[in-house]
Protein backbone atom coordinates (compact mmCIF):
# COMPACT_ATOMS: atom_id res chain seq x y z
CA UNK A 1 0.00 0.00 0.00
CA UNK A 2 1.31 3.46 -0.92
CA UNK A 3 2.06 5.60 2.13
CA UNK A 4 0.73 9.17 2.32
CA UNK A 5 3.38 11.68 3.42
CA UNK A 6 2.85 15.40 4.05
CA UNK A 7 5.61 17.94 3.37
CA UNK A 8 4.99 20.95 5.59
CA UNK A 9 5.41 24.17 3.63
CA UNK A 10 6.03 27.07 6.00
CA UNK A 11 8.14 29.16 3.65
CA UNK A 12 11.53 27.90 4.83
CA UNK A 13 11.94 24.60 3.04
CA UNK A 14 13.51 23.15 -0.07
CA UNK A 15 10.18 21.63 -1.03
CA UNK A 16 10.78 20.46 -4.59
CA UNK A 17 13.81 18.26 -3.90
CA UNK A 18 12.08 16.63 -0.90
CA UNK A 19 8.95 16.02 -2.98
CA UNK A 20 10.99 14.44 -5.77
CA UNK A 21 12.88 12.23 -3.32
CA UNK A 22 9.66 10.95 -1.72
CA UNK A 23 8.15 10.21 -5.12
CA UNK A 24 11.33 8.30 -5.97
CA UNK A 25 10.71 6.25 -2.81
CA UNK A 26 7.19 5.44 -4.08
CA UNK A 27 5.41 7.52 -1.45
CA UNK A 28 2.28 9.55 -2.13
CA UNK A 29 3.68 12.93 -1.14
CA UNK A 30 1.67 16.14 -0.84
CA UNK A 31 2.74 19.66 0.11
CA UNK A 32 0.54 21.22 2.80
CA UNK A 33 0.46 24.81 4.05
CA UNK A 34 -2.41 24.49 6.54
CA UNK A 35 -2.05 22.89 9.98
CA UNK A 36 -5.56 21.43 9.73
CA UNK A 37 -4.42 19.11 6.92
CA UNK A 38 -1.57 17.34 8.69
CA UNK A 39 -3.82 14.83 10.46
CA UNK A 40 -4.84 13.40 7.08
CA UNK A 41 -1.38 11.88 6.61
CA UNK A 42 0.38 8.93 8.20
CA UNK A 43 3.78 10.61 8.05
CA UNK A 44 5.04 14.17 7.76
CA UNK A 45 8.30 15.90 6.91
CA UNK A 46 9.37 19.30 8.25
CA UNK A 47 12.08 20.59 5.88
CA UNK A 48 13.91 23.85 6.37
CA UNK A 49 16.50 26.28 5.08
CA UNK A 50 17.16 29.59 6.83
CA UNK A 51 17.21 31.08 10.33
CA UNK A 52 15.67 29.45 13.40
CA UNK A 53 13.92 32.51 14.90
CA UNK A 54 11.81 33.59 11.91
CA UNK A 55 10.95 29.96 11.16
CA UNK A 56 9.82 29.27 14.74
CA UNK A 57 7.82 32.50 14.82
CA UNK A 58 6.08 31.61 11.57
CA UNK A 59 5.15 28.13 12.79
CA UNK A 60 3.60 29.69 15.89
CA UNK A 61 1.79 32.42 13.96
CA UNK A 62 0.06 29.78 11.83
CA UNK A 63 -0.53 27.38 14.79
CA UNK A 64 1.64 24.84 13.01
CA UNK A 65 3.59 24.35 16.24
CA UNK A 66 0.53 23.04 18.09
CA UNK A 67 -0.57 20.92 15.14
CA UNK A 68 2.88 19.32 14.82
CA UNK A 69 3.10 18.53 18.54
CA UNK A 70 -0.41 17.04 18.52
CA UNK A 71 0.54 15.02 15.47
CA UNK A 72 3.57 13.56 17.23
CA UNK A 73 1.54 12.87 20.39
CA UNK A 74 -0.88 10.85 18.25
CA UNK A 75 1.99 8.49 17.43
CA UNK A 76 2.43 9.40 13.77
CA UNK A 77 5.87 9.60 12.18
CA UNK A 78 7.63 12.96 11.79
CA UNK A 79 10.97 13.66 10.08
CA UNK A 80 12.83 16.99 10.31
CA UNK A 81 15.50 18.04 7.81
CA UNK A 82 18.25 20.61 8.53
CA UNK A 83 16.44 23.67 9.98
CA UNK A 84 13.36 21.49 10.40
CA UNK A 85 15.48 19.15 12.52
CA UNK A 86 16.80 22.05 14.62
CA UNK A 87 13.22 23.24 15.26
CA UNK A 88 12.61 19.95 17.10
CA UNK A 89 14.84 21.17 19.94
CA UNK A 90 13.77 23.15 23.02
CA UNK A 91 15.60 26.33 22.07
CA UNK A 92 18.15 27.88 19.75
CA UNK A 93 20.74 30.60 20.23
CA UNK A 94 20.85 31.66 16.59
CA UNK A 95 20.86 35.48 16.58
CA UNK A 96 19.21 35.58 19.99
CA UNK A 97 17.29 33.02 22.01
CA UNK A 98 14.22 31.35 20.56
CA UNK A 99 11.94 28.54 21.67
CA UNK A 100 11.55 25.50 19.45
CA UNK A 101 8.98 22.71 19.35
CA UNK A 102 10.57 20.90 22.32
CA UNK A 103 10.09 17.50 20.71
CA UNK A 104 13.73 16.83 21.57
CA UNK A 105 14.96 18.27 24.85
CA UNK A 106 18.12 20.23 24.12
CA UNK A 107 19.67 23.28 22.50
CA UNK A 108 20.91 24.50 19.14
CA UNK A 109 24.24 26.35 19.17
CA UNK A 110 26.72 27.75 16.66
CA UNK A 111 29.96 25.98 15.86
CA UNK A 112 32.98 27.51 17.59
CA UNK A 113 36.37 26.22 16.51
CA UNK A 114 39.89 26.45 17.85
CA UNK A 115 41.00 25.42 14.36
CA UNK A 116 40.55 28.65 12.40
CA UNK A 117 40.97 26.84 9.07
CA UNK A 118 37.49 25.36 9.46
CA UNK A 119 34.93 27.46 7.65
CA UNK A 120 31.23 28.10 8.21
CA UNK A 121 28.84 26.97 7.06
CA UNK A 122 29.84 23.33 7.31
CA UNK A 123 28.99 22.52 3.71
CA UNK A 124 29.43 19.43 1.59
CA UNK A 125 29.82 15.71 2.12
CA UNK A 126 30.93 14.30 5.45
CA UNK A 127 31.05 10.92 7.16
CA UNK A 128 28.72 9.96 9.97
CA UNK A 129 28.88 7.21 12.57
CA UNK A 130 25.61 5.62 13.62
CA UNK A 131 24.76 4.68 17.19
CA UNK A 132 23.58 1.30 18.45
CA UNK A 133 20.09 2.32 19.53
CA UNK A 134 17.15 0.31 18.24
CA UNK A 135 15.71 3.40 16.55
CA UNK A 136 19.04 4.19 14.91
CA UNK A 137 19.10 0.70 13.45
CA UNK A 138 15.67 1.31 11.94
CA UNK A 139 16.70 4.69 10.56
CA UNK A 140 19.92 3.40 8.98
CA UNK A 141 18.72 -0.06 8.01
CA UNK A 142 20.70 -1.41 5.00
CA UNK A 143 23.30 1.39 5.43
CA UNK A 144 26.59 -0.04 6.69
CA UNK A 145 29.54 1.62 8.42
CA UNK A 146 30.80 5.16 7.88
CA UNK A 147 28.72 6.68 5.12
CA UNK A 148 28.73 10.17 3.67
CA UNK A 149 25.82 12.61 3.67
CA UNK A 150 25.37 16.18 2.50
CA UNK A 151 25.44 19.03 5.05
CA UNK A 152 24.86 22.80 4.92
CA UNK A 153 24.73 24.43 8.37
CA UNK A 154 26.46 26.68 10.90
CA UNK A 155 24.44 25.55 13.95
CA UNK A 156 23.99 22.10 15.46
CA UNK A 157 21.60 20.47 17.90
CA UNK A 158 22.68 19.11 21.28
CA UNK A 159 20.15 16.60 22.65
CA UNK A 160 20.01 16.50 26.44
CA UNK A 161 19.50 12.75 26.25
CA UNK A 162 22.27 11.47 24.00
CA UNK A 163 20.51 8.11 23.68
CA UNK A 164 18.12 9.87 21.29
CA UNK A 165 20.99 10.56 18.88
CA UNK A 166 21.09 8.11 15.98
CA UNK A 167 24.35 9.36 14.46
CA UNK A 168 27.30 11.68 15.03
CA UNK A 169 29.53 13.60 12.65
CA UNK A 170 32.88 15.31 13.12
CA UNK A 171 33.51 18.85 11.96
CA UNK A 172 35.91 20.38 14.43
CA UNK A 173 33.86 18.67 17.14
CA UNK A 174 31.72 15.57 17.28
CA UNK A 175 28.13 16.71 16.95
CA UNK A 176 24.76 15.01 16.76
CA UNK A 177 23.97 14.64 13.06
CA UNK A 178 20.62 12.89 13.49
CA UNK A 179 18.07 11.72 16.04
CA UNK A 180 15.64 8.84 16.03
CA UNK A 181 13.44 8.35 19.06
CA UNK A 182 10.10 6.59 18.78
CA UNK A 183 8.18 8.41 16.04
CA UNK A 184 10.44 11.50 15.89
CA UNK A 185 13.26 11.27 13.37
CA UNK A 186 15.43 14.06 12.04
CA UNK A 187 18.80 14.82 10.50
CA UNK A 188 21.08 17.81 10.20
CA UNK A 189 22.18 16.45 6.83
CA UNK A 190 19.89 16.53 3.81
CA UNK A 191 18.74 13.02 2.88
CA UNK A 192 17.09 14.36 -0.27
CA UNK A 193 20.51 15.61 -1.45
CA UNK A 194 22.55 12.61 -0.25
CA UNK A 195 22.12 10.21 -3.13
CA UNK A 196 21.28 6.57 -2.61
CA UNK A 197 21.99 6.58 1.13
CA UNK A 198 19.65 9.49 1.66
CA UNK A 199 16.90 7.76 -0.28
CA UNK A 200 17.42 4.65 1.86
CA UNK A 201 16.82 6.71 5.02
CA UNK A 202 13.65 8.24 3.56
CA UNK A 203 12.49 4.76 2.54
CA UNK A 204 13.16 3.49 6.07
CA UNK A 205 11.09 6.39 7.43
CA UNK A 206 8.26 5.63 5.02
CA UNK A 207 8.33 1.97 6.08
CA UNK A 208 7.61 3.05 9.67
CA UNK A 209 4.54 5.05 8.60
CA UNK A 210 1.30 3.27 9.42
Amino acid sequence: MTKKIAIIDYGFGNIKSVLNALHHCNAEAHVIDSPSKISDFGGAILPGVGAFGPAADFLKSKSFDKAICSYVNSGKMLYGICLGFQLFFSKSYENGEYEGLNLISGEVKKFEFEDKTLKLPHMGWNNIETTNSAYSKKMFDTIVGKETFYFVHSYYGIPKNLSQASSFCNYGINFCSSVAHRNVWGSQFHPEKSGENGLKILSNFINEVK
